[in-house]
């Protein structure tokens, strides 16, 4: 059977191939006492909050389970715009909020709106590896930008404003960042609007981690920038601060010129998002539940205190502290000569097998120096990531 150029342009996802080990490694380990600790998946180990499971149950009780508006179902969207005005002191109206299938959607159906065959995305290097392959799709190309720790991982104004070129479409950021969990200061970010702005481009921010910020700095929507209701999208996920990951329920911001084709296109590729999870995630702004995700926040934000430090302990430094999400960027080339083996790669299938964790080498986010480079979530409980600190200290110390 031929296969598409475009399914064979699609590189695999390598992390997978770790997991697969990893899940095959946990089934020989079922019977020691010392299993297998995941710390290669971006999910909180917390679930959604007892609100949201309620009303999830009410609506399949009472069949509120039919198909919704394409958008999304208007009081979500506007929860949603009270959420922004609350939270981050931004006039975002309803009529402006697309609730889509997760932020994978979101990004999709961006990408699929604004990009046509031959356009470039610029992006930085390293990021998340499906976000290139959303551009790669719509059959536009990503051109990876190679970023440093003295960036903060992130691009610069000056970055996007030499890389731009005649075919350049716009400009693709995550902030905070997946693998690197760190955020574009605000001025930068000011900075990087202006210069696609003056070409006519458009800022498409990921904006999924950014409920979990820790430093006021830097925790603030790119939806506050003067303008941005013209040229900027920002895409959100209900997944990561909202705990529902497998619900897949995410929503993005766009440009009111936008929404009549977004709608077209959700209409035909996904009917509209899960029924079920819209009229859950309405219980999300309660004030029991944001109290409770607040609570949450600080735990994720007390396990990157504990463990930042001990993989600097451990030979595994990460050069930036992380301002949000729930990730350790971790240099392993200490790590690497102390094993005896060449790259991040090869390193993840020692500590698989000599300390029972998985994790994330760093190859499939780019080419900026990531084989010496490991990703460590820490969506894992206080008692596992000590766990895994003693291991990794007990083998590289």
């Amino acid at each position: 059977m031929r296969l598409s150029g475009r399914a064979q342009r699609i590189t695999p996802f390598y992390v997978m191939e770790v997991a697969k080990a990893a899940a095959a490694r946990t089934r020989e380990l079922a019977d020691t006492d010392r299993p297998m600790i995941f710390l290669n998946v971006g999910e909180p180990d917390f679930t959604a909050p007892p609100l949201v499971q309620e009303a999830a149950a009410r609506a399949v009780h009472g069949g509120t389970t039919q198909y919704t508006p394409s958008l999304g179902i208007m009081p979500l969207r506007e929860r949603l715009s009270h959420w922004y005005a609350e939270r981050f002191g931004v006039d975002v109206p309803a009529r402006r909020i697309v609730v889509t299938a997760g932020a994978s959607a979101a990004l999709q159906l961006a990408c699929l709106t604004l990009i046509d065959a031959g356009d470039e995305i610029l992006m930085p290097d390293p990021s998340y590896p499906c976000n290139r392959q959303f551009v790669s799709a719509a059959e536009g190309r990503a051109v990876l930008l190679p970023t440093t720790a003295a960036d903060r991982y992130q691009l610069s104004a000056d970055q996007v404003a030499a890389a731009w070129g005649p075919n350049t479409r716009g400009v693709l950021l995550a902030s905070p960042s997946n693998p690197t969990g760190t955020s574009i200061a605000p001025d930068e970010l000011r900075r990087i609007h202006a210069v696609v702005r003056e070409r006519g481009g458009v800022l498409l921010l990921d904006e999924i981690y950014l409920g979990l910020s820790y430093d006021d700095t830097f925790g603030q929507s790119v939806l506050a920038l003067d303008g941005a209701e013209s040229d900027v999208i920002s895409i959100n996920s209900f997944s990561k601060y909202f705990h529902m990951t497998g619900w897949r329920l995410g929503w993005m911001v766009v440009p009111d010129a936008l929404v009549p084709v977004i709608d077209k296109l959700a209409a035909h590729l996904f009917i509209c998002p899960s029924t079920v999870a819209q009229h859950a995630a309405l219980a999300c702004f309660e004030p029991d539940s944001i109290a409770e995700y607040e609570h949450r926040r600080n735990a994720f934000k007390a396990r990157r205190d504990f463990f930042v430090p001990a993989l600097a302990a451990a030979g595994l430094p990460v050069p930036v502290v992380p301002d949000g999400a729930f990730y350790a960027w971790a240099d392993c080339s200490e790590a690497c000569r102390r094993l005896g083996v060449a790259d991040s790669w090869e390193l993840s299938f020692a500590l698989m097998e000599q300390a029972h964790l998985a994790v994330t080498p760093g190859r499939d986010f780019g080419n900026a120096d990531t084989a010496m480079r490991i990703r460590f979530s820490t969506a894992n409980s206080m008692a596992q990531l000590q766990e895994a600190a003693g291991r990794l200290q007990a083998l590289l110390g």
